[in-house]
């Protein structure tokens, strides 16, 4: 029985990788599908091979994930694990069903939180990791909508003097690396919050001395991820890319290149942050430096309100699994 709740435990952070693919896809490609600087198709293969290289940059976000939350390895089990996975998975579904952009990042974080709460008390958790985490999830949008804003603000400088046709024309094809630099980013962050889980799961039952990630994990959460992002994500693909505010080359540029920057930047950190959060607020970032009511805040309380509900959420969910999976298994 251990070894096949192991299995499953490996399967499910798999199967969270590959849906954060597709419900993330439209934080890589929607920019750059709706200013039409790359069709659909395109932008999802580009997005997809380049997660897949991101994911094999390196492990520091994962071994934060598997080892900031809990105080050991040996406080959970896959009975836990399975039961976080099933919160986190649940949570992105619905999410995706109705097109909202949330967090997969929360999600995760909440799953665990919530699950491990539950089967082994609050002692379990990790505080201090926790709150390095949560700091990282709540000022990385912020810190993006910032730099957007900066951004944006100095190519109008610059390119004061420019026709707008010619500014489109410009722009658009800078957009190709722009969404180039923000895939690569997304699969450097976003994927190792799956390999986290997987060793964790493995350190805990004694496959694994350490949190190393080994090199087969690497690259089965980069293959989920790939495969994932190539499934595209239409629905949530609408609302990042017209609905918080209306996109033009040059934005659609700052906001893709300002989130790249920021989120490779807490990759190079160690720290794990919500890319559908930093995209976001990067958009913000660049309509409000348009003008202020260029932004459809109404869409983006809608999204807030999400955000807030993620942790919660997922907690509770993952709770009310793990009591299920103790009486079945």
């Amino acid at each position: 029985m251990p070894d096949i709740l192991i299995v499953v435990v490996i399967v499910s952070a798999l199967a969270f990788d590959y849906i954060n693919g597709f419900h993330d896809t439209a934080n890589a490609i929607a920019t750059s599908v709706s200013t039409r600087a790359l069709t659909p198709r395109v932008a999802v293969w580009l997005a997809a091979g380049l997660n897949f290289a991101g994911a094999m940059y390196s492990t520091g976000v994962a071994k934060t994930i598997g080892g900031d939350i809990v105080k050991s390895a040996q406080m959970v089990n896959e009975h836990i694990l399975i039961s976080a996975m099933l919160g986190a998975i649940a949570w992105n579904l619905l999410t995706w069903w109705f097109g909202i952009p949330s967090s997969s990042s929360h999600a995760l974080i909440g799953g665990l939180m919530g699950a491990v709460l539950v089967a082994k008390g609050a002692m379990a958790l990790n505080p201090t990791g926790i709150l390095k985490i949560v700091a990282s999830l709540i000022f990385s949008p912020v810190i993006a909508l910032a730099s957007g804003m900066i951004i944006m603000t100095l190519i109008f400088w610059i390119f004061n003097q420019v026709s707008p046709s010619k500014m489109n024309n410009k722009f658009r094809r800078l957009q190709i690396l722009s969404a180039a630099m923000m895939s690569f980013s997304h699969g450097s962050n976003d994927a190792q919050k799956a390999m986290g889980i997987i060793t964790l799961a493995l350190v805990s039952v004694g496959y694994l001395p350490t949190l190393e990630v080994p090199v087969w994990v690497k690259m089965a959460a980069a293959t989920a991820m790939g495969l994932g992002t190539a499934a595209g994500g239409w629905r949530i693909i609408k609302t990042m890319g017209g609905k918080i505010f209306k996109l033009e080359p040059p934005s659609g540029f700052a906001a893709d290149l300002n989130s790249s920057l920021v989120i490779f930047g807490a990759t190079l950190l160690h720290l794990p942050v919500s890319t559908t959060h930093v995209v976001s607020g990067s958009i913000m970032g660049v309509g409000t430096a348009k003008r202020i009511n260029a932004v459809r805040w109404g869409v983006a309380q809608q999204m807030l309100a999400a955000w807030v509900l993620t942790i919660p959420s997922t907690a509770a969910v993952s709770a009310l699994s793990y009591k299920v999976i103790t009486l079945l298994f």
